[in-house]
């Protein structure tokens, strides 16, 4: 997704801010208000002001 959005900008010109970076400090225990969730908030928020910046006419 991040990988689409950034290459979409960089064809109108556009340039985003870097997506956030995965989270490396996971313990695998399923813990309440792991990083995952955290990173999942996160990409989601970067994915709609991607979208909300690159013209859908020329998407």
């Amino acid at each position: 997704m991040f990988e689409v959005l950034l290459q979409q900008a960089q064809a109108q010109g556009l340039a985003l801010r870097a997506p956030p970076p995965e989270p490396t400090t996971c313990c695998g225990r399923g813990c309440n208000g792991c990083v995952w969730e955290g990173y999942l908030d996160a990409a989601e928020y970067w994915r709609q002001e991607a979208l909300l910046q690159i013209d859908p006419a020329n998407f």
